[in-house]
């Protein structure tokens, strides 16, 4: 199983320090999380129903014509390369490590590209799949590019993979109003409520592509992929429209200070609303201080020898003060 940020409890058996003091920057998640309405009894006690409301609330906030609701967008990460035959598969690299893991595992020929070459693999391959805006480095490809490049998959009956986990606190170059449609039937688009808003832990995300690839993907995976509390509860945020334009705002300035703060300390830094992520000669070391100090972070380490940092956003001033004074510390090392 790959590695991934949030892995807390082992960070605590490892560095002896109690779980309760540690400052958990390293997953990208709204610490600012939707707040949860009050859940009936009924919710626990019957079998989750498609006539809830969830999908249409979905379908209203991505402006998508049709969509699957999923246990995560990690789902279908796993499962879509299954219910393709096996060819060539073009993964954005860095980026998250599921998804060419996914099409490995399905027999697929991976190829890692960087984001220049993105219409040169489209008019090569038979799958594409980015992250936009990316993780972990935030990095952004237009809407006119991927269209462009969905064209290009197009002539050879290939598709493209667009996931948008981190796109709710920008979502201006968002293709979920396009995917599967006449105009782009083989743009499948893959969203989460995990990190925007910050509810990782209800496991629902939505696959959002044409009618006939949805389908097959809930063949594969079975009935009631989503429990019924977490649907009532990704109804009412996916319908909030006045929570979410207020967090967009807050999440602005957070980055914004994150930035400035790393800035100072570490160097320039890229990222979304939701993150900052920075390549450094020394990102082991730094992560290694931290963690001494209880604030864990996401370490990257490449096979070329290039390592990076993930910060995720404190989410109190105390914890602002804590990663301050932390990054204060090491800078006289550094």
């Amino acid at each position: 199983m790959l590695e991934h940020g949030g892995r807390l409890r082992q960070a605590a058996r490892q560095w002896g320090i109690p779980l309760a003091d540690w400052l958990d920057l390293s997953t990208g998640i709204n610490p600012w999380a939707y707040p949860i309405p009050g859940i009936p009894i009924s919710a626990w006690q019957r079998l989750p129903e498609e006539e809830d409301g969830l999908e249409a609330a979905a379908r209203n906030y991505y402006g998508a014509k049709h969509v699957l609701a999923l246990a995560g967008s990690q789902a279908a990460i796993q499962t879509l390369p299954k219910l393709l035959p096996p060819g060539r598969a073009a993964v954005l690299a860095p980026s998250y490590a599921e998804h060419a893991a996914a099409w490995v595992k399905a027999e697929w020929a991976v190829t890692p590209f960087a984001p220049p070459r993105l219409e040169e693999v489209a008019k090569e391959h038979n799958v594409v799949v980015v992250v936009n805006p990316n993780n972990p480095t935030g990095e952004r490809i237009t809407a006119r590019r991927l269209r462009a490049a969905a064209r290009a998959l197009a002539k050879r009956g290939g598709l493209l993979v667009v996931d948008e986990a981190f796109a709710d606190a920008d979502p201006r170059d968002s293709l979920a109003d396009l995917a599967g449609t006449k105009v782009a039937p083989n743009i499948i688009v893959l969203r989460s409520l995990g990190k925007f808003f910050g509810l990782a832990g209800a496991r629902v995300g939505f696959a959002i592509g044409r009618p006939e690839l949805l389908e097959a993907l809930a063949d594969t995976l079975g009935p009631w992929p989503v429990a019924g509390p977490a649907r009532r509860v990704a109804r009412c945020a996916l319908e909030d429209r006045a929570w979410q334009a207020d967090m967009r705002q807050e999440l602005q300035v957070a980055a914004e200070r994150l930035e400035t703060l790393l800035q100072d300390s570490l160097g320039a830094s890229t990222g979304t609303g939701l993150f900052r992520w920075l390549p450094h000669p020394r990102a082991d070391w730094v992560y290694d201080e931290l963690a001494r100090r209880s604030i864990l972070v996401r370490l990257f380490l490449e096979v070329d020898g290039s390592s990076s940092l993930r910060f995720g956003l404190p989410g109190s001033d105390d914890e602002w003060r804590r990663l301050e004074g932390a990054l204060n510390e090491l800078r006289k090392d550094l």
